[in-house]
């Protein structure tokens, strides 16, 4: 390169010399360089073509910033393109995941192995599937004749080439799909890699899911100098310096800069708009902001489409293409922290003739005499594999336990956002609590028998959703006993697996005003049958005039409570640990 060559030239032996090979594009260079190859006197002066993307035949856009990361992704997808098996390659993934970069990047280190070379079509402005055919001619420069379909014409052109098309943002023509079909069924050299929020389910599709980029754990938290390894670090610094060009990663913003990538699920999209805001807003202080991440992350380049120019606009769009039953089941399942198994969102998301039934405790019933208005029923399991297919769901494999339904926090807040909006959202919490209490308390005889490391690791796997019927039950004006027997199901769960922190605020929280309720329900709790019919007694007495307790009389009763219960923790059977 010319800036190579200046450096040099002056400081080559006389037997040493530069000859240019004219000016070439390089697939991780944004412009078109002058290469320059080193001549050795007496060695052969005479190589091969340069293999750039000049060499073959291709329209892949020049890109404006560096790809960060994706080493793997990039061989990954590669070597499953060029598997003389594969006809179709779909990258597929939530909004802001980056598959359009990926696919441009695949497609250029691919480029040498298309002797008819690559074509890019871009997809994102064509809102009939009907018309795909069309932008795919217009890219390869293909005229239409009056007297033929334009599918006969793109099969006579494609039919003997070796060729690549590169589809991007398909996600919204699957109608078009049939039509991809028969061009893969008449032209078998053809090959075609697909951008997609959704998989098309046809024959000899190959699925290839772009994962999140890589972030380092919290605890512990790498060394400084280490943090720019992972690659939603790296992308957060360099678009950071692109706007703040004295950006470095500190000891004191390096744990702010990762707990960003972390809330932001290690999406490219919401890195870089995040990292957009360093010009006014320092890592530490953006973190304190990002409990509500979506309106936050907006002011994208406007160059871009409006969909990737804020975080929620790329989510949106995946939202409305969703057919009403699935846009239902999208704002049910946020309801979840922590995700769900398939049985749970079932029973809670379903409908009313699935799961729930109207005898809910006392304290959380429907707050509507019939609720059946309130949540019609949809069909789970079909709607939760269509959000799967469309990347709005992920599916989490546990060694124990059935399979998880997760969602990415970024796209739950959206899905919480349209839960509020809707009228469903008292019923959605209310039945939530219902499952859940059942759960525990279904549990917690389990807790002393044979199945107990069974029913240990269920409750480990729905930590988060029993915290958060936990803090649900104890908000509602009604539903303090409900977080009491909740917290009495849960105590061998907590003393066992070492949530003593948890337990204590369980208890502080619940207490309030019912003291001997708790300390005769946790006095009991060696035997959770007895615990159960102490709490039942302990929320009766608490309905009768009561004698206030002092603040210190409180304290001494909870540590008296939580000394007995550890006591009994340690004296219990080794199976018990």
């Amino acid at each position: 390169m010319a800036a190579t060559r200046d450096l040099v030239q002056r400081e080559l032996p006389n037997d040493l010399s530069l000859r240019s090979r004219g000016e070439h594009r390089l697939k991780d260079l944004q412009t078109a360089e002058e290469i320059f190859e080193l001549v050795i006197s007496d060695l052969t002066k005479d190589f091969p073509p340069l293999r750039t993307l000049d060499i073959r035949r291709n329209n892949l856009p020049s890109q404006t910033t560096p790809l960060v990361g994706r080493e793997r992704e990039v061989a990954a997808a590669q070597e499953q393109l060029l598997d003389p098996d594969v006809r179709l390659l779909t990258l597929t993934g939530p909004g802001g995941t980056g598959k359009t970069r990926l696919a441009l990047q695949v497609a250029a280190e691919a480029l040498q192995q298309f002797a008819d070379g690559v074509c890019f079509v871009p997809l994102a402005s064509i809102a009939d599937a009907a018309l795909v055919p069309t932008a795919i001619a217009q890219s390869l420069g293909i005229l239409q004749a009056a007297a033929r379909q334009l599918l006969e014409t793109l099969i006579d052109y494609l039919r003997d080439r070796q060729l690549l098309l590169c589809l991007d943002n398909f996600e919204h023509l699957p109608a078009a799909a049939p039509f991809l079909s028969e061009l893969l069924e008449h032209c078998p050299r053809l090959k075609l890699l697909l951008t997609s929020r959704a998989v098309l389910h046809i024959a000899g599709e190959r699925d290839f899911l772009v994962p999140p980029l890589g972030v380092p754990a919290r605890e512990p938290l790498p060394p400084v100098e280490h943090l720019t390894q992972y690659e939603a670090v790296r992308l957060f610094v360099e678009r950071a310096q692109a706007v703040k060009a004295d950006f470095a990663v500190t000891g004191n913003s390096g744990r702010a800069v990762v707990e960003i990538c972390q809330r932001l699920d290690g999406l490219p999209l919401g890195i870089e708009l995040a990292a957009a805001r360093v010009r006014l807003l320092p890592p530490e202080v953006m973190l304190v902001r990002m409990d509500r991440r979506l309106p936050l992350l907006t002011g994208g380049p406007r160059d871009l489409p409006f969909r990737h120019q804020t975080l929620r606009g790329a989510i949106a769009w995946s939202y409305d293409l969703l057919i009403e039953a699935e846009q239902t089941l999208f704002r049910r399942l946020p309801v979840f922290a922590g995700g769900c198994t398939l049985e749970a969102a079932e029973a809670i998301c379903g409908g009313w003739e699935t799961g729930i039934s109207s005898q809910a405790p006392r304290g959380i019933e429907s707050p509507l005499p019939d609720a059946r208005s309130m949540l019609s029923p949809i069909d789970v399991l079909d709607g939760a594999a269509s959000l799967l297919d469309k990347s709005l769901l992920r599916e989490e494999q546990s060694a124990r336990c059935e399979p998880r339904l997760l969602m990415l926090e970024t796209i739950r807040e959206y899905g919480l956002e349209q839960l509020e909006a809707s009228s469903e959202a008292a019923e959605v919490r209310r039945r939530h609590a219902v499952y859940y209490l059942q759960l525990a308390e279904a549990a917690a005889p389990k807790l002393h028998g044979p199945e107990q490391v069974d029913w240990l690791d269920r409750l480990e796997a729905e930590h988060d959703n029993l915290g958060a019927v936990q803090a649900w039950t104890q908000a509602q004006p009604r539903g303090r006993e409900q977080a009491l027997r909740l917290a009495s199901a849960l105590l061998w769960f907590w003393l066992v697996r070492g949530y003593y922190a948890e337990g204590r605020r369980a208890s502080s929280a619940t207490t309030r005003g019912r003291q001997r309720c708790w300390s005769r329900a946790w006095y009991c709790s060696g035997s959770s049958a007895i615990a159960g019919q102490a709490t039942t007694r302990c929320i009766d007495s608490a309905k009768r005039p009561r004698i206030k307790a002092s603040t210190s009389a409180r304290q001494r009763c909870t540590k008296r409570v939580w000394r007995c219960v550890v006591k009994r923790a340690i004296r219990a059977p080794s199976r018990q640990r």
